[in-house]
């Protein structure tokens, strides 16, 4: 099996903290999600991670007006230049602080970084390769906070910057005469959003404490004039003119600072721009107390979008301040607002809730509504088509994703309580799940509704879940009385309660091919228990500590446990044999807390793999735990065969191997200080003495940990559960020449050769050979219809196998469907027999295949039948058009009005009086 397995997509989590951004079409939505950017594509219900992280949480996030090019800082300020168009990195730079927002200039050629009580402007990276692609153009000094918002002028002539100070500053991008900075007050709290009117320097200004403020300004855009050069600027324009060009770019390169002072002279002041306050709106009733934490404009269509702490969010029309719509989305703090392109669209995130919500606010209906796992996610379970994963979460909540489109589709919250396992039966249109609230569940995916629920005769928290493969016998462990339940899912009677192990059960696991369950427990055992034979146990397997896992392998042959010693044991269940063992102490590599008294190699000794999984051949097992790694380890040879590094987050806890010793000081670990007490939605810290404050609120690093590992059944990825959300690492196929008994006889040239002659077969075997998959697509595609069935028949068996497995993957991208269904069916009807023989090495290329044709069936079977309805209907209305009413003598004052409508509509159809229904056809044509 290869291991070329690449980070592929993130579900679980759509926003985090950080700005919101539409791409410049307005049909998607830029989302950071802790240290990576998720891009969810709305026309199409897509969404998709950038293979791309940053060291911190990403903070916030700059997109060019081209929407070519994006700028993604992170807490720490290092900032990523990333190519949305290839996905990947151009270049890193460090800001030296903290960054509150970056924003590009609509023009294109500059873009803004507030940082600190400072703005700085660059010149915006070009097309072109440059050895450095941030210069800094000019600073602008004013604020004496820090900044929050910046807003450019449609000419990109002019940006104004908000801050904490309460006040609003005007800067000039160029060097104007009559308007160098400009700041403005009148407000009683910190300014959360600015924004300019359209082709003008009138100026919106929004506080927290819920105050618009309407700017007017004396000048128009044009009205600006640059400023002469003077000294020796002016004596070198004169004496190389026609080197003008060149000097302006020497000039720009040089950084020049402004300093603005908040009340200038008065004769600095004459023939300058002046701001005067129009108005000033409140969107707080009295006696309301409701903080506006974001805001956006759309200048076109005059639109303010203002989001609050509480919620709400209000839609007003400016500048008459029209209230158009207020909605509450939810009980926590709006912490972004987007508006697309047209208008249409407006994004809202709430950090707490991790919640992205777009909403349509003309029609009143949700584009999108997303949310993920309150609290952190702890298992998770494939379909057995891999089409479908299910989660369960600490918050009790269950859902389902859609592994191609990214999203949720279902959330069942049926739960009081968190969920600790989940399962899928073999149907795969039933989940079971197991909770601490003491019941299990059973969802139908049809109908999505909870329509079995299994509880047991004491109340007891149960640990983990399993179904037998009929989907008949449904089992939980409990975690305080040490017995597994058993239930029957037609009845949801509880039919026994198996008793023998001394300590809390960790995991259950059913034989794949057999009735037989195997339980892992505290107690250092792990049991067997058969389902047929009145539900003995026929084997205890002896451990050297506590069972933390255990899992069988896909043919049912083999049984792996981890235990609390790091160790990973394999059994043979027949026998009760063990088979061998891997040590993963030094695999795990656990990381050291910030509050952690001892070293990671000290706490290392107590870490353990707690999730385990075979691979869909069984070759090979995933492990995962308390740590940011995750082994793949060769069952056979007991060797590790790959590590992947899940996470680079550095604001998360556990990351590094020692302790960063710039935080160390004196008076002890600066970690234990809550740093962040300034913030708008940082802790209160009550000065000395004061009692009153909430003691509760606190910020904390959630901890690096992988909670559930599982393989899909295609064989093509894997999904882990962990603190970040779902991570879907998946086979990497561009990048991989993996040749299959390749000789120096076959080589591109000799397959087209082979093509001209028509001998299909030869060059088929051939592209097989060199596994290369735009020739294999090319040989397969040049093949007639008719003679498919032929060269199928003539294919040797092992070359079926590739080639089931080429077509799977062609069924995702391809068009041409017909034709490949042809394909896979002579090829199964052909070799089906054979196949069989080799059924467990070949079930993952088979379920590939059956997830790729299901998908299809079911998109084209919705529009096949939305076809038919709308021809029924169109034949239907055609035939009505056609019908002559018979005449009847007008009785009445009504008759006669109903009289006139009908010869109204018989002109409006075309017929002059006659009505034929040819005339109604030819329309419908």
């Amino acid at each position: 099996m290869k291991f070329a397995y690449r980070f592929s997509n993130l579900l679980g989590t759509v926003y985090r903290r950080g700005n919101l951004n539409f791409t410049c079409d307005g049909n998607s939505v830029i989302s950071p999600v802790g240290n990576r950017v998720t891009v969810f594509d709305l026309k199409n219900n897509k969404s998709n991670t950038l293979p791309l992280t940053t060291r911190y949480n990403v903070k916030c996030v700059g997109l060019s007006p081209d929407g070519r090019l994006a700028i993604i800082v992170d807490e720490g300020g290092n900032a990523l230049l990333v190519s949305l168009v290839g996905r990947s990195v151009l270049h890193r730079f460090h800001f030296k602080g903290s960054v509150h927002s970056v924003s590009f200039s609509p023009d294109g050629r500059k873009f803004v970084i507030t940082k600190g009580n400072i703005a700085q402007m660059y010149h915006a990276p070009g097309r072109k390769r440059e050895f450095n692609a941030f210069v800094l153009d000019k600073t602008y000094f004013g604020p004496y906070d820090e900044t929050t918002h910046i807003d450019w002028t449609d000419d990109s002539r002019c940006f104004a910057v908000g801050s904490k100070d309460m006040s609003t500053w005007v800067f000039g991008a160029e060097r104007w005469d009559n308007l160098i900075y400009y700041a403005l007050g009148g407000h009683k709290d910190a300014i959360v959003a600015c924004f300019f009117e359209s082709n003008s320097l009138d100026l919106y200004t929004l506080s927290q404490d819920g105050a618009l403020c309407v700017w007017q300004c004396d000048t128009p855009p044009e009205g600006l004039r640059l400023k002469a050069p003077t000294g020796w600027k002016a004596d070198l324009l004169q004496r190389k003119e026609q080197e003008e060009e060149e000097e302006e770019e020497e000039e720009e390169e040089r950084e020049t600072t402004i300093r603005g002072k908040a009340t200038p002279a008065s004769e600095e002041q004459q023939g300058k721009v002046k701001y005067s306050r129009l108005a000033k709106y409140f969107f707080n009733k009295e006696g309301d107390f409701n903080n506006l934490t974001a805001a956006a404009y759309h200048k076109k269509i005059h639109l303010l979008v203002t989001g609050f702490a509480s919620g709400i969010f209000h839609l007003h029309e400016l500048p008459e301040f029209n209230l158009i719509h207020s909605l509450s989305i939810s009980d926590q703090r709006i912490e972004s607002v987007a508006i697309n392109s047209s208008g249409d669209w407006i994004a809202l995130g709430c950090s707490g809730l991790g919640q992205l919500l777009v909403w349509e606010w003309q029609s009143e209906s949700y584009v999108l509504k997303q949310q993920g796992h309150f609290n952190s996610m702890v298992s998770l379970a494939y379909s057995p088509d891999g089409q479908y994963i299910v989660t369960g979460g600490d918050d009790g909540k269950v859902k389902v994703w859609n592994t191609l489109s990214g999203f949720c589709f279902i959330t069942f919250t049926e739960h009081s309580s968190g969920v600790t396992g989940v399962t899928f039966t073999a149907t795969g249109y039933v989940i079971v799940t197991s909770s601490m609230d003491g019941t299990v569940r059973a969802f139908d995916l049809h109908r999505y509704r909870n329509f079995r629920t299994f509880t047991s005769p004491r109340p007891t928290q149960f640990s983990c879940v399993a179904v037998d493969s009929s989907g008949e016998i449904v089992c939980a462990g409990a975690q305080d009385s040490f017995e597994i339940f058993i239930w029957s899912m037609q009845t949801g009677r509880l039919l026994e309660v198996l008793s023998g192990h001394e300590g809390p059960i960790s995991g259950l696991c059913f034989n794949p091919m057999r009735s037989i369950l195997a339980s892992a427990s505290w107690d250092k055992t792990v049991r067997l228990w058969d389902m047929v034979d009145s539900w003995r146990t026929t084997e205890t397997l002896a451990l050297t500590s506590d069972a933390l896992a255990v899992t069988y392998r896909p043919d049912g042959a083999e049984l792996a446990v981890a235990t609390l010693n790091s160790q990973i044991t394999f059994w043979d269940p027949e026998n009760a044999v063990q088979t061998g063992s891997i040590e993963g102490r030094h695999d795990l590599k656990t990381g050291r807390k910030e509050l952690d008294k001892i070293t990671a190699k000290h706490s290392a000794k107590g870490k353990a793999f707690t999730t385990l999984c075979y691979s869909a051949d069984g070759q090979s097992i995933l492990a995962g735990g308390m740590s940011k790694f995750v082994c793949i380890y060769h069952v056979k040879e007991q060797i590790l065969r790959k590590k992947f590094e899940i996470s680079c987050n550095l604001s998360l806890d556990a990351m590094e191997e020692f302790l960063n010793r710039r935080k160390m000081t004196e008076f002890g670990n600066l970690a234990l200080i809550d740093q962040d007490a300034g913030e708008e939605n940082g802790v209160a810290i009550p000065l000395p003495g004061v009692r009153k404050g909430d003691m509760s609120s606190r910020h904390f690093k959630p901890e690096i940990r992988v909670t559930s590992l599982r393989f899909s059944p295609t064989g093509r990825c894997w999904a882990a559960t962990t603190t970040e959300g779902l991570l879907i690492y998946s086979l990497d196929a561009q990048m991989l020449f993996d040749p299959f008994e390749l000789d120096t006889s076959v080589t591109p040239g000799r397959i087209r050769a082979a093509l001209r002659q028509k001998d299909f077969t030869r060059a088929i075997l051939m592209a097989v050979r060199l596994n290369e998959k735009l020739l294999l697509q090319e040989t397969l595609e040049s093949v007639p219809w008719d003679e498919i069935d032929v060269i199928s028949s003539s294919l040797p068996e092992l070359y079926v196998e590739k080639v089931l497995e080429f077509l799977a993957s062609s069924f995702e991208v391809s068009r041409h469907l017909e034709f490949y269904l042809i394909w896979t069916q002579k090829l199964l009807m052909a070799h089906g027999q054979k196949l069989k023989s080799r059924a467990g090495n070949l079930l993952p290329a088979v379920q590939f295949l059956q997830k790729s044709i299901q998908r299809h069936l079911d998109d084209v079977s919705k529009l096949c039948d939305w076809n038919r309805y709308n021809i029924q209907y169109a034949l239907a209305v055609s035939k009505q058009r056609g019908v002559k009413r018979p005449s009847e003598p007008l009785g009445s004052e009504e008759e006669a009005d109903a009289s006139d409508d009908e010869d109204s509509l018989h002109l409006l159809s075309g017929g002059h009086g006659d009505g034929d229904g040819d005339d109604g056809d030819r329309l419908l044509m």
